[in-house]
């Protein structure tokens, strides 16, 4: 079967090999037949692999939905009665994590820093010393809306030195940047199978340590559907997920593992970041600027600032180079209008450059003037 491959340069999902969309296609099977039950054993055990967790440590608990399901199961099930979050919030997905905490009423301290600047790490601690109630510390390791990387193995030694547990929302860096969860101070960590390892949306994880789980079986259910000490509850007794999982995405996640561990952790993530650098030297070729220092760059994600020109319509270049096998990116900074560019999937240079012609064959059809012009 002949496949169009699309280079998507979008934060996730990512360009999959065909090997990966045609792992889809099998025989129908229940997922309650025990040959389904030792393939999503294998496949959690194979997930604790990317992050080096120890299996007599920490264990891996799946759920059907895409990455924001887990930041929901970790803030509501990992708080115990009585106690605090802290959010160290410098960015979209980190004020998504307040939403959750305000949704469900979780007492909880939004501590807010730039959006262009990482966590600091003297304002945590002094959060941490201030308030003795905090039980749960979270951030964003990559905060993909603007590509800022957090300092999340410092954080994490933070958490524990004044006795709390560390979550980091690793949704896109977990198989592209390698995490060691022990040396990083990461009690739980999660992704989705369409970002770093390339597979299809629908099926999230978490990693975690499996005492502080059974742990949370005693803490306030705030949820039925997700709860983690649940989830796992069921999967240690019966295999399985609780509920109907997606099949498909399942095996289509067996063989991008295989892929994954094929490449290797990190020629893989050296890929990730000669494809990052190619989207710097075709953005600078071109005259635009991206708006974070180039040290706090999670070597994944480039936010473009858009250029002060009256021909700029990002909708505009977004189609002509969508129609062309190409996908960008809207930002999500509420001060500056950017777009982003990714450096996720089975893409190499090669695309990178094949793109940057594209676009600006895109400027060009548009009027919009190279080099970009900006006013200051």
């Amino acid at each position: 079967m002949e496949i169009k491959r699309n280079v998507l340069l979008n934060p996730g999902p990512a360009t999959t090999t065909d090997t990966v969309k045609m792992a889809q296609v099998v025989p129908d099977i229940c997922p309650r037949e025990k040959e389904f039950a030792s393939l999503m054993k294998g496949l959690r055990n194979d997930l604790l692999k990317v992050v080096h967790a120890d299996p007599a440590e920490y264990t891996t608990v799946l759920f059907c939905g895409s990455g924001t399901i887990n930041m929901d199961i970790c803030l509501n099930s990992l708080l115990p009665a009585g106690k605090k979050i802290l959010v160290l919030n410098n960015g979209a997905y980190s004020t998504r994590a307040v939403e959750i905490c305000e949704g469900y009423g979780l007492p909880h301290i939004n501590l807010q820093f730039p959006v262009d600047e990482p966590v600091d790490l003297n304002a945590a601690e002094k959060a941490l010393q201030e308030d003795p109630d905090i039980a749960l510390v979270y951030t964003t390791h990559n905060e993909t809306g603007t590509g800022v990387l957090n300092p999340v193995r410092e954080i994490g030694a933070l958490a524990h030195r004044y006795g709390a547990v560390f979550v980091a929302d690793t949704t896109s860096t977990l198989a592209m940047r390698p995490i060691d969860v022990a040396k990083d101070n990461i009690d739980f960590c999660m992704s989705s199978a369409q970002k770093g390892l390339m597979a299809m949306a629908g099926l999230s994880f978490i990693i975690g340590k499996t005492d502080i789980i059974k742990a949370s079986g005693d803490y306030p259910r705030r949820s039925y559907y997700c709860n983690l000490y649940l989830q796992y509850e069921y999967f240690e007794k019966t295999g399985e997920m609780h509920f109907t999982p997606p099949m498909q995405t399942v095996y289509a996640l067996l063989q991008a593992l295989k892929e994954y561990f094929a490449e290797g952790e990190e020629a893989k993530w050296a890929r990730h970041t000669r494809v990052f650098e190619a989207i710097h030297a075709g953005i600078e070729k071109l005259g635009f600027r991206d708006i974070i220092r180039r040290e706090w760059q999670a070597g994944l994600v480039v936010s473009v600032k858009y250029p002060d020109d009256p021909n700029w319509d990002f909708t505009k270049v977004h189609d002509y180079c969508y129609e062309r096998g190409f996908t960008i990116y809207p930002g999500k900074i509420s001060t500056t209008d950017t777009f982003r560019l990714c450096a996720l999937g089975t893409i190499d240079v090669e695309d990178i450059e094949a793109f940057f012609r594209v676009f600006e064959e895109a400027l060009k059809h548009c009027n919009i003037s190279i080099p970009a012009k900006y006013n200051d």
